[in-house]
């Protein structure tokens, strides 16, 4: 299946994406987010691509600040989980990489880190209503002066947090967790980095030192009924196969397992070389849109591991071994998505190693 699906990875897409962000951000720094594999596109490649306008570079995990060290990055690196263990401090002494300190059981740890190895770069987490990771709003000072004191940490104390609804742009969540941070943080020197991609769309209020910008920079948009597209970004990822086979069904017959679809005419139903095996979403419903040389074709019957299938009665052209594209200019990830009961991150994070990957330079 690899040499039929693949995912086509538009580079110059991911530098104009990050123009973008860098243009809302009314002068706040860009910290690129390339956790997950870079949302599903390819970490090293991602980050290749952004080398020279990047500012700093957000991962989940000290692995993947080993491999952007090892690919030869020389950017701020924040690893958004912070050390899981003693050792990992080390670690991130190491490779230079930036901590977000985020639970008291990391405090005891940064104590006994060794200052010989190198000073660390941390950011606090303060969770201002997320309730995942970070410190309460009332113990902000108290730890920013805890760690203050501590030989190991750099001068520099970066402050944070993460908003729980912030593609809601009319809601009220979002300018509540803006002050209680706001609140929280008052006086505390060090740089502010609140907005995730959402919040750069629509809070300006919460642009601070640094922004977040992760779905953005490849083009996705997780605001409901808008796509990347919308606010002026481009798709990174193109996903598309090829047509195996057209089989011309008479009325009344079902297609796929279970026969879940019943042709209302004679018609022709194509087969596409793209399911679930590949990370096309197995969710995705009756009537999905599919383009099959650029033209729409809707899903029938269920996804397979393998295999698609298309009501082909608007492309009446389409031959064996035409394009077929699941998502990409022209049909944005996130209306699969929503088809899917899904989000477009989620599709993007779920290819799997039989697809073949693609860069596009333009």
């Amino acid at each position: 299946m690899s040499r039929t699906t693949v995912a086509t990875i538009h580079l110059g897409a991911l530098r104009h994406n990050l123009a973008r962000v860098r243009s809302l951000a009314s002068g706040a720094r860009v910290m690129a987010v390339v956790k997950a594999d870079a949302y599903g596109h390819g970490l090293e490649r991602v980050a290749r691509a952004l080398d020279t306008e990047a500012e700093a570079f957000a991962v989940a995990a000290i692995a993947d600040g080993l491999r952007l060290r090892a690919a030869g990055h020389k950017q701020r690196i924040v690893v958004l989980s912070g050390p899981d263990t003693l050792a990992d401090i080390a670690e991130m002494q190491r490779l230079k990489l930036e901590a977000l300190i985020h639970h008291d059981a990391q405090l005891p740890w940064l104590a006994k880190a060794d200052p010989a190895r190198g000073a660390l770069t941390v950011w606090i987490k303060v969770d201002t209503g997320m309730h995942r990771l970070g410190f309460a709003p009332a113990r902000a000072r108290e730890v920013h002066a805890l760690l203050k004191a501590m030989p190991v940490i750099a001068p520099e104390l970066g402050l944070m947090t993460h908003f729980a609804s912030s593609e809601e742009f009319e809601g009220h969540d979002t300018a509540a967790q803006i002050q209680r941070f706001r609140e929280a943080t008052e006086g505390l020197e060090g740089p502010r980095a609140l907005s995730n991609s959402a919040a750069v769309l629509g809070w300006p209020d919460a642009r601070g030192d640094w922004v977040r910008a992760g779905g953005l920079l490849y083009g996705l948009s997780v605001v409901e009924g808008r796509s990347g597209a919308d606010f002026g970004f481009r798709p990174a990822m193109t996903l598309s196969t090829r047509l195996v086979a057209i089989n011309h069904l008479a009325k009344g017959e079902r297609v796929g397992y279970n026969g879940t679809y019943t042709c209302p005419e004679d018609m022709a139903v194509g087969v596409a070389a793209i399911g679930y095996g590949d990370g096309y979403p197995r969710s995705a419903a009756q009537g999905t849109p599919v383009l099959v040389n650029g033209k729409l074709a809707p899903l029938v019957g269920r996804v397979s591991m393998d295999l698609i299938t298309l009501d082909l009665r608007d492309v009446p052209d389409a031959r064996v071994g035409d394009r077929v594209t699941l998502w990409g200019a022209g049909l944005p990830v996130e209306t699969v998505a929503a088809a899917a009961g899904t989000i477009s991150y989620d599709l993007t994070c779920g290819m799997t190693r039989r697809v073949l990957f693609v860069e596009d330079e333009g």
